[in-house]
């Protein structure tokens, strides 16, 4: 039986990711993270399990962030959304882990 994928670990691999691309975001996503990370943990378990990253759980975060932080931290959301699906972190269960934009 396998391990229960973490956050924490697909974070980490969408940094080195999406920061290979782009270096100039890699400060700035990686605070958003570790406070999405810091959120789910005050809300739930330590370490945070990759199924509690949910739809629900996006908009209260991106809700409990002050006015300016909500544009990137939304867009943040959108892209490790598209990374979760596309580097196949998230196990398909007819529910998807946010709402990718079309």
């Amino acid at each position: 039986m396998g391990r229960t994928p973490l956050l924490e670990h697909a974070a980490a691999d969408f940094l080195n990711e999406v920061t290979r691309q782009t270096p100039w975001r890699r400060a700035r996503y990686e605070a958003l993270l570790g406070a999405l990370e810091a959120w789910l943990e005050e809300r739930g378990s330590s370490p945070v399990p990759l199924q509690a990253y949910a739809p629900a759980a996006g908009e209260a975060w991106l809700e409990s962030l002050p006015a300016p932080e909500r544009p990137l931290a939304a867009a943040l959301l959108d892209e490790f959304g598209h990374y979760l699906h596309e580097w196949g972190w998230l196990i398909p269960t007819g529910v998807e882990a946010f709402p990718l934009a079309e």
